[in-house]
């Protein structure tokens, strides 16, 4: 079962069949997975889960996946997830067309799933490094992974588990504000019941180690909507 910090795939796609192959494949492989059936769907979705990356096939009914591309990329809340559209359509002017609206891949039916797989791990890793082990430093601070230890102003500081998860996935996507229920699904995971208002005891936690030492603080409240780092 895929753990909270795993990746969020949106699959989007209006055969049932084919949704239920790619679910299947992705959470085999450990990646927690939401699917739309159609444009409409996968624009709310998107919206309210903030996936990672997401799968979205160019025929869908009440909005074509281009479309869906072009609002994704357009919407603050929306545009740093990764689109890899998947068509039928093999010829170069489409690829361009996909990849000009803004998808960051573009996969042609049919493809085997190992392929697919492969692309969906490199679009991945791109956005999210800390889940390969990458360091990251945002801001001053520095977060390692593998050591799982986080040095600010000079200083190392002491982050509980879920405050550590918290941090990653701010310094993933520095400057993006991150609304609660994006945080709750990032951080404790879509299949646990937690409170909303968790995120911000815990992000007073956060806060409150990374100003032990002084300074600025880096956290960002934007009033009615979520969380920044930066």
């Amino acid at each position: 079962m895929a753990g909270p910090q795993a990746p969020l795939v949106l699959v989007v796609d209006d055969d049932p069949a084919q949704r239920d192959l790619l679910t299947y494949n992705l959470e085999a492989v450990g990646y927690r997975v939401a699917a739309a059936a159609d444009g409409e769907e996968a624009l709310l979705l998107a919206s309210e889960q903030g996936p990672d990356l997401i799968l979205l096939d160019w025929m869908l009914p009440r909005l074509s996946g281009i479309e869906v591309c072009r609002q994704l990329k357009a919407r603050p809340d929306t545009r740093d997830a990764a689109v890899i559209m998947v068509s039928a359509r093999s010829e170069e002017p489409d690829r361009v067309r996909g990849l000009d609206t803004g998808a960051d891949d573009y996969i042609v039916k049919p493809y085997s799933i190992s392929e697919l797989l492969a692309r969906v791990q490199a679009n991945l890793r791109r956005l999210r490094p800390a889940g390969t082990g990458k360091v990251l430093e945002v801001e001053g601070i520095r977060l390692d992974p593998g050591t799982h230890r986080v040095h600010f102003a000079g200083q190392e500081l002491h982050l509980g588990p879920t405050e550590f998860r918290l941090l990653a996935a701010l310094m993933e996507r520095p400057g993006k504000v991150w609304t609660r229920a994006a945080l709750l699904d990032r951080v404790w995971g879509r299949d646990i019941y937690v409170d909303s208002r968790t995120v911000d005891v815990h992000i007073g936690r956060l806060r409150k180690v990374l100003r032990t030492h002084g300074g600025a603080d880096p956290l960002r409240t934007v009033r009615g909507v979520g969380y920044a780092l930066g």
